[in-house]
């Protein structure tokens, strides 16, 4: 067994988790800590200063957000990609520019296409409940080859991972790769993302159960990795088990820069949501740790935020930096990312101006496409909410 997944070390830490194990099951920034809805956030009428600035980790500056840098753009909403949905939670691309949309709760798969929005499937199978239901959506990367395309969802039993061909009209029957991910009314993470060695990985939230986040016979609270059969890839840090990372809450974002790192946002408890690398076998510290610990056995975050600035949901990469959507934050947050792998100060934009953030996708176009979700129970729906806005940095 690989050293870095070695039991949690409790000395000097002890202390500090009792404190956190007391308050530390908020969903999404709920402050009742039951999963139960938010009051309807309010729009800010700031400009893009957080409250609470972002505490910075051992490689960030802080995260108050101002102007954009000279000679950057400010990204604007360029246009409305669909209206009237619920709740779209996975989107990805197929080669010929379409994009495949998945709706949480309505269980449906829609084709979005040149201001067309059809349904090409709905999977019969998944049991949404909370946050639970039809989650990520990730094509396959030889998708001119096989037609498939991968699902993440909540069943009766369980949290999986399925994949299905596509014939341009209608989705096939899915087939189960990877079962056994716990499953919750809070806290299923659920993001999907393939890799430039081209495995897919697996974001899964411990379902308010934090004990999941470092039970390593658990499939909760982890980063996976696994083939497009639904096997542990070749060269994971236990041979034979699907798991990247550890000791993490809720994944629900997760990225490549052009240097191949990968990235992942995370929703906190009651204090701080962070931004994390995400490096082999390391582990994470939930539910020992939340935001910086400065302890050797647990992996730092890059930034971290105030749960009322972010509750960040997915991630992107564009241009040099990452775009974190966030949901009780209802912004997008810009954090520039440097050659060596460090970051830059964030800056956070069109705050409270269309509610909650849920998906950050980058279209072939070389835009990206932002999804509201307002009508997932726990925002205040606008009359053509949910939306997929267009969003151009040039």
């Amino acid at each position: 067994m690989s050293p870095r997944f070695a039991s949690p070390a409790r000395s000097g830490v002890l202390a500090a988790a009792a404190l956190m194990l007391l308050g530390a099951c908020t969903s999404e920034g709920d402050p009742n800590g039951l999963g139960t809805p938010e009051p309807a956030p309010q729009p800010s009428t700031r400009t893009g200063t957080p409250s609470t600035p972002a505490t910075p980790s051992d490689t960030t500056s802080q995260g108050e957000s101002s102007q954009a840098p000279d000679g950057v753009a400010r990204p604007r909403v360029v246009g409305t990609i669909a209206t009237g949905l619920v709740a779209p939670w996975g989107i990805d691309f197929l080669p010929d520019g379409t994009a495949l949309v998945g709706e949480r709760d309505t269980t449906k798969v829609l084709a979005v296409a040149a201001g067309s929005v059809r349904t090409v499937g709905r999977l019969d199978s998944v049991a949404p409940q909370g946050e639970a239901g039809l989650l990520g959506i990730a094509v396959s990367p030889t998708f001119d080859e096989d037609s498939l395309v991968f699902a993440y969802f909540t069943s009766a039993v369980d949290n999986r991972v399925v994949r299905m061909t596509y014939d341009g009209r209608r989705l096939g029957e899915p087939e189960v790769i990877l079962k056994g991910i716990p499953r919750g009314f809070i806290h299923d993470g659920g993001r999907l993302e393939f890799g430039p060695d081209g495995y897919l990985y697996v974001s899964t939230g411990e379902t308010g159960e934090e004990q999941l986040a470092q039970d390593r016979s658990s499939l909760g609270g982890k980063i996976l990795r696994i083939t497009a059969d639904g096997d542990p890839a070749p060269g994971n840090p236990v041979d034979g088990s699907p798991v990247w990372t550890m000791g993490h809450r809720n994944v629900q974002g997760l990225a490549f820069d052009d240097r191949d790192r990968l990235w992942a946002s995370e929703f906190g408890a009651n204090t701080w949501d962070e931004l994390n690398q995400i490096d082999k076998g390391r582990n994470y510290g939930w539910p020992l740790v939340e935001g910086k610990g400065d302890l050797e056995e647990y992996r730092n975050p890059f930034a971290q935020w105030r749960t009322a600035e972010a509750s960040p949901s997915g991630l992107a990469y564009l241009d040099g930096s990452l775009w974190m959507a966030s949901l009780r934050g209802e912004r997008l947050w810009r954090i520039p990312v440097n050659q060596d792998g460090t970051i830059k100060q964030p800056e956070d934009f069109f705050v409270g101006d269309y509610g909650r953030m849920r998906t950050v996708v980058v279209a072939p176009d070389g835009n990206l496409w932002v999804s509201t979700s307002n009508r997932d129970t726990r925002g205040d729906p606008a009359p053509k909410d949910d939306r997929i806005l267009e969003i151009a940095l040039r």
